[in-house]
């Protein structure tokens, strides 16, 4: 099965707030994930707050091959998770 890591918008309008999923390649963007492995809130003014990460949960699923979009890639990186 092909995997994607990719950004699943919740939040309310004009309030973005993303989970970090992992998601079959050709299911929709808001569709069902396989599993949440952390969130993204671009708007929180705590630094701490606007990235939380399952560390072993992303490092296993890109070792099973799961590809991440861009965005998400700059947000492994800036984590120190680094990607192919």
């Amino acid at each position: 099965m092909a995997t994607r890591i990719r950004l699943k918008r919740t939040g309310g309008k004009n309030e973005p707030f993303y989970r970090i999923d992992v998601f079959d390649a050709y299911s929709q963007r808001d569709g069902k994930s396989l599993e949440t492995v952390g969130t993204y809130n671009p708007r929180s003014k705590k630094q701490e707050q606007v990235v939380t990460l399952k560390r072993d949960r992303v490092v296993f699923w890109l070792d099973r091959g799961a590809k991440p979009t861009e965005t998400v890639k700059s947000i492994l990186k800036a984590n120190g998770i680094h990607t192919k």
